[in-house]
């Protein structure tokens, strides 16, 4: 069965060739820690969390790299104030590590809830100050940067004069691109306004500097990815991944800093998540369309009706093609939870082997499966993979039922493979009752029992219900929408 991916680069689905057979390099840029992860960021992660684990499936041995950037990053104008580690860390009154700290912290505990597996290897910006300055000095070398007043720029123009072609990742033209840029205050030590930085000067006022043949400062954001992806993948690797944000300008100038350093293109296959959208409409905190994945685990938000599970969501999230713009509201959301019941349900049916064995099957199992992995060798195709399952989920509930049959070979691999499916590629977790949510079950129960009392004047029985609870710390209030209980 062959692999196919939608590559950016090309705008087509190609057969993947993997450099090295069997084996897969794969780079997706990770978050800046300089805030709590949103929703947006935790769909791109979980999309290649999703294409992480259906390599696995196929048996590729795969070198996972998702970087931290922990470095702070002025636009291009200088001033400190752009700069996001530095106003966060004002606005805190913390040091920018302690934001770096605080917020990497946060970005694991999230991912951590949605059941994202760790990348082999999550290398720092700030780690990586020394590759970063012999990558600019390898750059300057070969004539695609320049240094001015203890800043260093890469030459577009150089480059493309070179017939190297910046902008073939987003398809845009140097020249459209030169005509609508407006030359800002404080861009003229830049040879063109689309030079780039790979080394900003530091101001008395910037708090992250690092020493450099140049003076003190930072790294520029683009050229970060492209050090720790070559140092840790080589200076060509199979996949590159990351938001459809990202395209353009960062990932356009990875491509034009590996070309420009090493003579080739540093990847071959480009993958891009869509955009999370929210009740219709583009996720904004101005706007106030905006949720964090706390208040919708939790319920604490105005837009949905109840707290919902990380692999409710998740499940929810992987109805729709990564490339697809996907939109979250409270009914999909309960949507998503009925059909990750179902799942849920047949899974059980398989494990307490409630069905009955014949001789013969009335279903083909293995062609089920080898449809199941031809969704998933189709760039990753999650919703024909979900509609599968729901395929097999029907089947079972007639297995149940006495209207179908199966082999006893044919049920085993079944629940192999539906564990498999459910569980290892789509990455989902069984929602064990916490200990609150069997009490308040078990105080419902007792509810009912002193409400049925009651309605047939068994007073005695009603009120030793009530007061066996209050012995026991748990206070019984009855009221006009019914009875409640407070634990004292």
């Amino acid at each position: 069965m062959q692999l196919k991916i939608y590559n950016t680069l090309t705008s087509e689905k190609e057969i993947f060739k993997p450099i090295h057979e069997n084996k897969v390099g794969m780079y997706v840029c990770g978050p800046t820690v300089y805030s709590n992860v949103h929703l947006g960021n935790v769909r791109t992660f979980m999309s290649f969390d999703f294409i992480y684990r259906t390599l696995l499936y196929f048996g590729f041995d795969v070198r996972y790299v998702r970087n931290i950037t922990d470095a702070g990053h002025l636009t291009d104008d200088g001033d400190v104030d752009n700069d996001r580690f530095v106003k966060q860390s004002r606005l805190e009154k913390l040091e920018p590590m302690e934001i770096v700290q605080k917020y990497t912290i946060d970005f694991h505990k999230v991912l951590e809830h949605f059941n994202l597996l760790p990348p082999n290897i999550e290398p720092t910006a700030t780690g990586h100050i020394l590759e970063q300055i012999e990558l600019t000095e390898k750059l300057i070398k070969t004539g695609f940067a320049y240094e001015i007043n203890g800043s260093v720029y890469f030459d577009v123009l150089a480059y493309n004069e070179k017939g190297l072609n910046y902008g073939e990742l987003s398809h845009r033209n140097i020249e459209d691109l030169l005509a609508n840029t407006r030359t800002l205050d404080g861009q003229s030590e830049k040879k063109n306004p689309q030079d780039f930085a790979l080394w900003k000067a530091a101001s008395p006022a910037h708090i992250m500097r690092w020493n450099s043949p140049w003076g003190e400062g930072f790294p520029g954001w683009h050229l970060e990815c492209t050090a720790m992806s070559t140092k840790y993948l080589g200076e060509k690797f199979d996949i590159h991944g990351g938001g459809m944000d990202l395209k353009f300008p960062h990932h356009e100038c990875e491509i034009a800093q590996g070309k420009a350093s090493n003579g080739f293109s540093p990847v071959n296959y480009w993958m891009h998540t869509n955009m999370l959208t929210m009740n219709g409409q583009r996720m904004s905190k101005s706007t106030g369309n905006y949720i964090l994945p706390a208040e919708l685990m939790s319920g604490e938000n105005e837009f949905f009706e109840k707290a919902f599970h990380p692999s409710i969501v998740r499940f929810n999230f992987l109805q729709a093609n990564y490339r697809s713009v996907l939109d979250i509201s409270n009914e999909a959301m309960v949507a998503s939870e009925k059909g990750y019941q179902k799942l849920m349900e047949a899974i059980k049916i398989l494990e307490n082997n409630d069905i009955s064995k014949s001789e013969t099957s009335s279903f083909d199992v293995e062609n089920w499966k080898i449809k199941c992995a031809e969704a998933l060798a189709d760039d990753f195709n999650s919703p024909i993979l979900i509609a599968h399952l729901f395929e097999i989920v029907s089947f079972i509930f007639k297995l149940k039922d006495g209207k179908e049959t199966i082999g006893k070979i044919d049920l085993e691999n079944l629940h192999k493979y539906l564990n498999t499916f459910i569980f290892d590629v789509l990455g989902l977790q069984k929602i064990e009752e916490s200990n609150n949510q069997k009490l308040d079950q078990t105080l419902q129960v007792l509810i009912q029992l002193r409400n049925q009392a009651r309605k047939s004047k068994n007073f005695e029985l009603s009120d030793q219900i009530r007061d066996k609870l209050l012995a026991e710390g748990i206070e019984l209030k009855d009221g006009r929408d019914g009875t409640s209980y407070s634990i004292l």
